[in-house]
Formats: C-alpha cells, sequence, structure tokens
C-alpha cells in the first residue's frame, strides 16, 4: 500500500511540473463581458446590414477563432461554404439553417436560442432570420467564404 502511495504521489507531481511548465506557454486569457462588446460592420464577404465582434483570434490566419455576428430581420446569406468546419450556437433570436446549394426557405431548420449547428468544412449552407438574430461562430482561420453561385457574392457587386 505504501508503493501505491508513493506511486501516486509521484505521478501527481510529474503532471504538476508538467502543467506549469506549460503555463508560459499558453495564451492570455479572454475575458469579455456584454458590455465591452462594441459592433462593428460585418465582413464584405456578407450582405450588407451584418455587425460582428471578435472575441478571440484572427479569422485571417492558422489557428482558431471566435466571433460573434448580429444578423438584421429578414436577412439571407445565399449557399456557400468555408474550407473547414463552422459551427454555430446561437444566442438570441432564430437562425434559420439547411445545407445544400440551391436557396429554398422551405428546407430551412428553425434554430431558436440555445441551438447549435455544426457544419463539416466545403458543406454548402444557406441561412436567413426573420427577426435580428445573434450567433456565435467558431472555426480555425484562415477563413474564407466561397458562394456557390459566384453572382451571389457581394464582393462582385461593388
Amino acid at each position: 500500500m505504501t508503493h501505491l502511495r508513493l506511486l501516486v504521489i509521484a505521478f501527481s507531481l510529474c503532471g504538476a511540473v508538467g502543467f506549469a511548465a506549460t503555463q508560459g506557454d499558453a495564451p492570455a486569457a479572454v475575458m469579455i463581458s456584454p458590455d465591452d462588446i462594441h459592433w462593428a460592420e460585418g465582413s464584405p464577404a456578407l450582405p450588407p446590414g451584418s455587425k460582428m465582434f471578435l472575441l478571440a483570434g484572427n479569422p485571417k490566419e492558422a489557428g482558431p477563432f471566435t466571433l460573434r455576428a448580429k444578423l438584421p430581420a429578414d436577412y439571407k446569406i445565399m449557399p456557400h461554404f468555408h474550407p473547414d468546419t463552422e459551427t454555430v450556437t446561437v444566442l438570441s433570436g432564430t437562425f434559420h439553417a439547411a445545407t445544400g446549394d440551391k436557396f429554398d426557405a422551405a428546407k430551412c431548420k428553425a434554430m431558436p436560442a440555445g441551438s447549435f449547428v455544426a457544419l463539416p468544412g466545403k458543406t454548402p449552407h444557406f441561412v436567413f432570420t426573420k427577426e435580428e438574430t445573434i450567433i456565435q461562430v467558431n472555426a480555425t482561420g484562415p477563413w474564407t467564404l466561397t458562394y456557390v453561385n459566384p453572382a451571389d457574392d457581394p464582393r462582385t457587386k461593388k
């Protein structure tokens, strides 16, 4: 029994030393309260009217990032896809989403606040709102948005 205790203590100390060694390499903590969020214009890859706030990371660089998007009522994003998995948590409002390469509102599932959506990379999908909706997006950069139909891309309509 004494040998078992010594082994447990030895492994515990090794774990504590390993934990302390990694703390210097850890990224800085991020703590954002609702009052800290200052909405800015959304990405030019999205139709006008969206607002965004970057919580952590950078979508233009390699690595994970988290952002919030505020989508106005009656907002629509035509079929598009991303290079890697995108996860969406609905914070307020209702996010209507479906997969496919043709926009069809009837195919969308209404995702109320508290809902979660995970879309594998390169999966065409489309969304719309009926009311102001706030979502949180988690993904890995570098991040792009590619429209199935290039004519739907707001960046080409300038």
